[in-house]
């Protein structure tokens, strides 16, 4: 219940006290020096953790060099090319988020080779011939977080997010809730991207 000026609770010392003696001395944001606008704010404390320490494994412990050396079941891995392959990220957006990485261990797009970055490419369009046949998905997040200040879970190694999305796949819970609701195992979406790529382009 969001409380009024009708409702009554208890202070520390068990008398007592409506909501406006509870929010006492709490300023309200119209009083604030600033020019108000139109936007409302969702405050997320909680992200400080990851924006301050972030999640980079150790530099001889890349998961991204460990994946190729693992049976594609258990790496997740979809399809491997040449210069590059696509496994599923383990901490999806969406159901089919997939991620395309070079096997040489380099941190930045500028640091790939023109082979490389041609495959990174080709299989960026498969990935999504194939997303858009075997999940309907309606289109496309694609991009690469470049350096921890950029957001790159991983930065020490290129990697290319492939998020499908779905007219109806954003709600309240990523904020709200820190929560995202994927309804797909990853074993099972694995199979299913990885029956779908066409054989030759393997």
């Amino acid at each position: 219940m969001v409380p009024g000026n009708d409702d009554v609770g208890t202070g520390a010392a068990g008398t007592a006290a409506t909501a406006d003696d509870r929010f006492e001395g709490i300023e309200h944001s119209s009083d604030f020096a600033a020019v108000p606008d139109a936007f409302q704010r969702l405050w997320t404390p909680h992200r400080l953790v990851y924006i301050q320490d972030g999640q980079q494994p150790d530099e001889s412990d890349c998961p991204f060099c460990r994946a190729p050396e693992m049976t594609d079941e258990k790496a997740l891995i979809v399809a491997r090319g040449k210069h590059a392959y696509v496994l599923l990220n383990l901490f999806p957006y969406n159901s089919g988020h997939l991620l395309v990485c070079p096997y040489r261990h380099i941190a930045t797009y500028d640091e790939a080779t023109p082979e490389e970055v041609a495959e990174i490419g080709s299989l960026t369009q498969v990935a999504m011939r194939v997303l858009t046949e075997v999940s309907h998905c309606d289109g496309f997040n694609i991009g690469m977080n470049q350096g921890r200040v950029a957001g790159a879970g991983i930065a020490e190694h290129l990697h290319q997010h492939i998020v499908p999305r779905w007219a109806l796949d954003s709600n309240f819970f990523p904020i709200i809730a820190r929560t995202k609701a994927v309804p797909r195992l990853l074993g099972e979406v694995r199979r299913e991207v990885a029956d779908g790529w066409p054989k030759d382009e393997n």
